[in-house]
């Protein structure tokens, strides 16, 4: 008997750490709110016919575009930020003496 109750103990002890862990920052079919409440630097970046689309800036060079259609987290996109001082001629160009 008192085997059983140290047992019992020791797996609610186990089942209460996971409360403690990180949760993902982003999975598919998460709610708008609970989406919001972990990423409050999102910004709104697209409104169209029930899709949101919210921008998080991931430092300089990255940021994720998060698309929710009804309240749900439908699709997800990590971009690499092109730098505001290049433009596409300059780019072409730098890409031609490569070559």
């Amino acid at each position: 008997m008192k085997r059983g109750i140290v047992f019992i103990a020791t797996l609610m002890m186990l089942g209460s750490c996971g409360i403690f862990l990180p949760r993902p920052e982003f999975e598919k079919g998460m709610t708008e709110r609970r989406f919001l409440r972990q990423n409050r630097d999102a910004v709104i970046n697209t409104l169209d016919n029930g899709k949101t689309v919210y921008r998080v800036d991931r430092g300089e060079r990255f940021y994720v575009l998060a698309t929710f259609e009804d309240g749900k987290l439908v699709k997800l996109e990590e971009i690499e930020a092109r730098p505001a001082w290049m433009t596409p001629q300059d780019e072409r160009e730098r890409e031609n003496r490569n070559r």
